[in-house]
C-alpha cells in the first residue's frame, strides 16, 4: 500500500545471540528499553514477548493521554518476536525483532512497519515526524541494551536472591527491572495496604518494620538484601513531625533489616543500604570523600544515625556497603525533572549565586553501583555514589541551557527557596563537593560521567548516524560501541 511505510534499523553488539536474546524475554526488558524523556505508564501486562502476551501502556504527549495496547506474536526462542499494536494512534504498527549471530556477537535488527490516520495530508507532515522519534528511540535503546549487558557480563556466577525494600522508589524500580535482565531473582518487600504497578518485577512479601512483621520462611534463600526504603526528604517542608517520619523511616527500618539479615540461615553475604551525601553537610569548597568526617545539621545527623543502623549486620560478618547517594540525575524525577518545566520555558537559571558544588550520579550509573556491589567483596562501607565531575551549580545549569538549546539567564535567588521551603530550601543551595574516590579506586566502569554526556543520553539529544530514506521508508545502522567495558 503507497501510505504504508518502515523504518529498519540495526546495531551489532559484542554478546553472544543467547545472552542477548535471554535479556528481552525477561520482564524488566521494557522498563530499561523505554527513554526517561518519554515515560510509558504500564497500565496493565500480561507476559513478556512470547504469543499472546500483551501490554497495555499509556503514553503521555503534551495534554494528551494516549493508550497504547500491543499483542507479541511470531516468538522464535533464540531468534526473534514481533509485536502489533491492537489498540492505539496509528492505523496499522507492527514491529519485528530479529537478532543474528555474527563473528562480533549478535547483529539486532528492528524493523516497524507503520501506516498514519488521518489520509494523505497526515501522512505526508507525519512520516517525517515519526521517523525522526523512531531514530531517536532506537539510538537510545541500542545504548541502553548494550551497557546493561556489559554490566550482567562482569557477573559469571549463579543468579543472585536479591531482597530489595523501597522498590517502588525511583531507584528501587530501576535496580528490580535491570536485576531480572540479568537473570537475577528480585523478592520486593512491600506493605499490605500497598497497591504494586502493572510493571512491578519480582515476587512481593509482605511486612510491616515498624511493627517488626516479616515472614523469615517466604523470603527463602536470600543471597543480598538492599534497603532504599526512607520518606522522601524533598517531599514537604521539615517539620518537627515531619523530621521525626524521615529519620524512622530510616534508622528504625534499617535495623529491622539489619536484625533480619543476622538471622536468617544462612545469612546474605552482603547488605547494601542506601545513604546519602548529607552526610558531609553544607562543606563550601572542601572535596569531601569516604573518609572525611561527617558534617553539621539535621541530614547529617541523620545519615549517620541511618548508616550506624545497620552495625548489628557488619558485627554478623555480613559485608556492609554504605552508598552515599548524590543528587540523581534522570527527567523522570529528582532535581531535574524539576529544573526541566522551567528550563523548557525559557525562565530557567542557577540557584543562588550558582557557586554552590553539585554532586551527582546518573540514575543507570547508580544501579550499576548497587549492581557491582552485590558481588564484588572490595565494595564495603561508604561508598561516595556520584561522578568524578562534580560541578557548580552554575556550570549544571549553563549545560543544562546548552543541551536543551535554551537561556539560562533568570537567577532562582536564595532567599526565595528559603522562603518557601524552610529550612529544606537549605539544602537547594548548600555545596556539596563529593570526590568519587572508592569508585575511581575500584575502577567503576561508568556510563555517563559528564554532564554532557548524561544530559544528552537522558534527553535523547544524543547525536545520531545518518538516516537513509526513500519511497518505501527509512534505513538507519547505529555504529557498534566498545566490545566489553561501559565507556
Amino acid at each position: 500500500m503507497r501510505d504504508e511505510h518502515s523504518f529498519k534499523s540495526q546495531h551489532t553488539l559484542p554478546f553472544p545471540v543467547a545472552d542477548v536474546f535471554a535479556w528481552h524475554e525477561r520482564p524488566g526488558a521494557l522498563a530499561r528499553l523505554t527513554p526517561p524523556w518519554q515515560p510509558a505508564q504500564v497500565l496493565s501486562r500480561q507476559g513478556t514477548i512470547h504469543d499472546g502476551d500483551v501490554t497495555v501502556l499509556q503514553i503521555n504527549a503534551g495534554p494528551l493521554h494516549i493508550e497504547w495496547e500491543a499483542r507479541h506474536f511470531d516468538f522464535e526462542a533464540g531468534s526473534g518476536f514481533k509485536d502489533e499494536q491492537i489498540r492505539g494512534p496509528f492505523a496499522k504498527w507492527t514491529h519485528a525483532h530479529r537478532f543474528v549471530a555474527c563473528a562480533g556477537g549478535t547483529v539486532a535488527q528492528d524493523e516497524v512497519t507503520y501506516r498514519i490516520p488521518g489520509g494523505r495530508l497526515a501522512e505526508a507532515f507525519g512520516r517525517s515526524s515519526v521517523e525522526n522519534k523512531l531514530h531517536r528511540l532506537f539510538a537510545y535503546r541500542y545504548a541502553a541494551l548494550q551497557a546493561d549487558l556489559a554490566r550482567h557480563a562482569a557477573y559469571q556466577g549463579p543468579p543472585l536472591r536479591v531482597v530489595v525494600a523501597g522498590s517502588s522508589g525511583l531507584v528501587g524500580r530501576a535496580l528490580c527491572a535491570f536485576l531480572s535482565t540479568g537473570g537475577h531473582h528480585v523478592v520486593r518487600l512491600v506493605r499490605a495496604s500497598s497497591v504494586s504497578r502493572p510493571d512491578a518485577v519480582g515476587e512481593s512479601v509482605v511486612w510491616d518494620p515498624y511493627a517488626g512483621a516479616l515472614d523469615l520462611a517466604a523470603l527463602g534463600r536470600v543471597d543480598a538484601i538492599v534497603n532504599l526504603a526512607g520518606e522522601n526528604v524533598a517531599g514537604a517542608r521539615w517539620t518537627p513531625e515531619r523530621k521525626r517520619k524521615l529519620a524512622s523511616s530510616r534508622v528504625e527500618v534499617t535495623q529491622f533489616l539489619a536484625d533480619v539479615a543476622c538471622r536468617l540461615d544462612p545469612k546474605p553475604k552482603v547488605l547494601i543500604n542506601a545513604s546519602a551525601m548529607g552526610f558531609y553537610g553544607d562543606r563550601g569548597d572542601d572535596l569531601v570523600d569516604e573518609s572525611s568526617p561527617r558534617g553539621n545539621g539535621f541530614l547529617a545527623d541523620l545519615c549517620e544515625a541511618w548508616e550506624g543502623a545497620t552495625g548489628r549486620a557488619a558485627d554478623a560478618g555480613i559485608r556492609v556497603v554504605l552508598p552515599r547517594i548524590s543528587l540523581v540525575l534522570t527527567p523522570e524525577e529528582g532535581i531535574l525533572a524539576k529544573m526541566l518545566p522551567p528550563f523548557r520555558a525559557g525562565v530557567g537559571g542557577r540557584l543562588g549565586s550558582g557557586q554552590q558544588w553539585m554532586s551527582w550520579m546518573a540514575l543507570d550509573d547508580l544501579v550499576g553501583l548497587f549492581h557491582r556491589a552485590l558481588f564484588d567483596a572490595q565494595y564495603q562501607g561508604p561508598v561516595n555514589a556520584c561522578t568524578p565531575n562534580t560541578v557548580r551549580n552554575e556550570a549544571f545549569t549553563t549545560a543544562l541551557g546548552k543541551a536543551l538549546e535554551l537561556p539560562t539567564f533568570l537567577p532562582v535567588p536564595a532567599f526565595a527557596l528559603k522562603l518557601a521551603l524552610g529550612e529544606m530550601g537549605e539544602v537547594a543551595t548548600s555545596s556539596t563537593r563529593m570526590a568519587a574516590a572508592a569508585l575511581l579506586r575500584l575502577s567503576f566502569p561508568y556510563q555517563l560521567s559528564t554532564l554532557d554526556a548524561a544530559f544528552a543520553h537522558l534527553l535523547g539529544v544524543t547525536p545520531l548516524p545518518p538516516m537513509t530514506r526513500d519511497e518505501q521508508g527509512a534505513t538507519v545502522e547505529y555504529p557498534a560501541g566498545p566490545s566489553q567495558r561501559v565507556a
